[in-house]
């Protein structure tokens, strides 16, 4: 049986989660859907739930992003989480951290389509990026598992910053076998909340945490 073609429709909360900036939102979406595969972003099965696995797993961050914070989204890919943040929030600014030149190159093109003036890629490997920069918060999507993850992120971000992390259902398991690596790092006020209940048909998990003794 060949994988559908066809985008998924456009779920009801996608206008919930963001606002008026929805057609924005939809355009990213709609080029995403014609070239991400052919681009090597998404993969073939992924084109009928596009909306709700990817774009709007992605929004469900949006609410916790602070107004005016400097925000690092790590391992980018074709955007998930980060220039779907960056495309609602347009109060906060975000630098999108991906090593693939071919994926910083869509990212790029993004941006400049869409007249976004609030984001900016920076193509390397989060720990190249250490000492050269410090946020106010952090996210990341599908990057690797909570005890490899905060030595990466940990580095870039201010004291009193924020992680959030988009993670699956293994999550507390993560953060058991991260134990030793969030003392190290000073990683305090560790939570996970679900995000989605009653907005999407499948909920999602953030890691939630802040670095250091202040904010």
């Amino acid at each position: 049986m060949e994988p559908s073609t066809t985008i998924e429709p456009e779920p009801a909360a996608a206008a919930e989660l963001a606002g008026d900036r929805l057609d924005l939102l939809r355009n990213f979406t709609a080029d995403l859907g014609a070239r991400g595969e052919e681009l090597g972003l998404i993969g073939p099965l992924e084109l009928p739930r596009l909306w709700t696995r990817h774009i709007l797993n992605s929004a469900l961050l949006a609410p916790l992003v602070q107004p005016g914070a400097r925000v690092a989204d790590i391992g980018t890919g074709g955007g998930m989480p980060g220039l779907v943040l960056a495309i609602i929030r347009p109060d906060a600014e975000f630098l999108l951290i991906e090593p693939m030149e071919r994926r910083c190159a869509w990212l790029t093109e993004q941006i400049t389509r869409l007249e976004l003036g609030n984001v900016e890629v920076r193509r390397g490997r989060a720990e190249e990026f250490h000492g050269a920069f410090e946020v106010d918060q952090i996210t990341a999507r599908a990057v690797t598992a909570l005890r490899k993850l905060i030595p990466l992120t940990a580095p870039l971000l201010r004291d009193g910053g924020e992680m959030l992390f988009l993670k699956g259902a293994a999550v507390d398991g993560e953060i058991t076998a991260a134990e030793k690596v969030l003392r190290k790092y000073r990683v305090r006020d560790v939570a996970v909340e679900e995000l989605g209940v009653g907005q999407l048909a499948e909920s999602t998990r953030v890691f939630r945490a802040r670095l250091g003794t202040h904010g």
